[in-house]
C-alpha cells in the first residue's frame, strides 16, 4: 500500500491535489441544488457535500465554496430563504456536471442544459422534473468556517416529494431502483446497487439482516 504524506499532498500541482482528496474520502451524494432569485431568476447547481444532520426536527447540511465570488445559489437562498434539493438519476449525469461550469451571474443553469425547472404545489423555486427525490428546504442557519473560507448551511426539510416505487413499507427509499448516482471525486459518477439491509445494531449480537429474514 502506496503512503503519500501531508508535505507531499502540499506540494502536489492543483489539479492531481483536488483528484486525491476529494476522492480520499469515499463515494459522496450527488444533488442539484434549485433556487431562484427574488426577482425570479432560476439557477441550478450540482452539490457533492449534501448532508443528514438530524431527523427531529428534519435538517440538511451542504458546504458552500468561499464567497469572495459570486454564488447564485446563496445570494438566491438568503434572498428567499427557500431551495430545493435534487437527487441525480444516472440519466442526467452529463446535464447535472454541466451545472458545474463557471457561468457568468445571473445565467440559469436550466437555460444551458437539458435540465427542467419543474414548480410544484405553488412553491416559488424550481425542482428539477425527471429527479426521483426531491427535497424542498428552508433556510435555517450558517456556519462560518474559518479553516477554509467555507460556509455551512443549515435548512429545515419542509417536504419530500418521491417516486413511490422506491418507497418500502418501513418508510425507507431504496435509492438504486431509481437509479440514483453517487460521486467518486470531482467528477467520476457511479451507480449504487443495493448489497443488504441490517436490523438495529446491538452490543454483544450478530447483525441480523433484514432482506435474508424477510423483514
Amino acid at each position: 500500500m502506496k503512503k503519500i504524506t501531508l508535505s507531499e499532498i502540499i506540494q502536489m500541482d492543483k489539479v492531481p491535489r483536488l483528484n486525491l482528496i476529494n476522492s480520499a474520502t469515499g463515494y459522496k451524494s450527488a444533488n442539484l441544488i434549485g433556487t431562484c432569485s427574488s426577482d425570479g431568476k432560476e439557477n441550478v447547481a450540482i452539490f457533492s457535500s449534501v448532508t443528514h444532520l438530524g431527523s427531529e426536527p428534519p435538517l440538511v447540511g451542504f458546504i458552500l465554496r468561499p464567497t469572495t465570488v459570486p454564488r447564485d445559489t446563496y445570494k438566491n437562498i438568503k434572498e428567499t430563504d427557500f431551495f430545493t434539493i435534487n437527487h441525480i438519476s444516472e440519466e442526467m449525469i452529463a446535464d447535472a456536471h454541466q451545472t458545474s461550469a463557471n457561468y457568468e451571474q445571473g445565467i440559469s443553469e436550466f437555460d444551458e442544459t437539458n435540465l427542467t425547472s419543474e414548480y410544484l404545489d405553488d412553491y416559488k423555486c424550481p425542482f428539477v422534473k425527471g429527479s426521483p427525490v426531491r427535497l424542498l428546504c428552508k433556510y435555517v442557519n450558517e456556519y462560518y468556517l474559518k479553516e477554509n473560507d467555507c460556509i455551512h448551511i443549515i435548512a429545515s426539510i419542509e417536504a419530500i416529494y418521491v417516486e413511490e416505487e422506491l418507497i418500502q413499507k418501513d418508510n425507507w427509499l431504496q435509492l438504486d431502483k431509481g437509479n440514483v448516482v453517487t460521486i467518486n471525486g470531482l467528477d467520476g459518477y457511479a451507480l449504487p446497487k443495493l448489497i443488504d439491509r441490517f436490523e438495529y445494531a446491538r452490543p454483544k449480537q450478530k447483525s441480523k439482516s433484514k432482506l435474508r429474514n424477510g423483514a
